[in-house]
């Protein structure tokens, strides 16, 4: 694991920042991983400050989405109940987070967090 961060600039421009913290937020209306992945796509040779949040947040989508298939796979012994509303609190909390951090222009790495999409 690395946390080699993309070279950008200081400050970071505000239109970045605002992109940024839409690919960790607009998942929370219920756009899952589309929202990061069409950032991702269409910024990803624009700016670097907008590819690794969007990269970040797509990936942690995609992760989430395993957590989630696990939690109801083990709803058939009890415990994915409790765990399937931990999982849920969890990804509440660390992409508010995240779209605060990449709002303030600072970088973010999730915990727990598959990178299927590497830099």
């Amino acid at each position: 694991m690395t946390n080699d961060y993309p070279v950008v600039p200081d400050p970071v421009p505000g239109e970045s920042r605002g992109w940024a913290a839409a690919a960790h937020l607009v998942p929370l209306i219920g756009l899952s991983f589309v929202a990061p992945l069409v950032i991702w796509l269409i910024k990803r040779d624009e700016d670097a400050f907008v590819e690794y949040h969007s990269r970040e947040a797509l990936n942690f989508q995609l992760t989430l989405i395993i957590y989630v298939i696990a939690s109801v796979l083990l709803m058939l012994v009890l415990i994915g109940f409790i765990l399937i509303f931990v999982v849920g609190i969890f990804a509440f909390v660390v992409m508010i987070i995240a779209g605060v951090k990449a709002a303030g222009g600072e970088f973010y790495r999730y915990p727990l967090n598959i990178r299927f999409i590497k830099d």
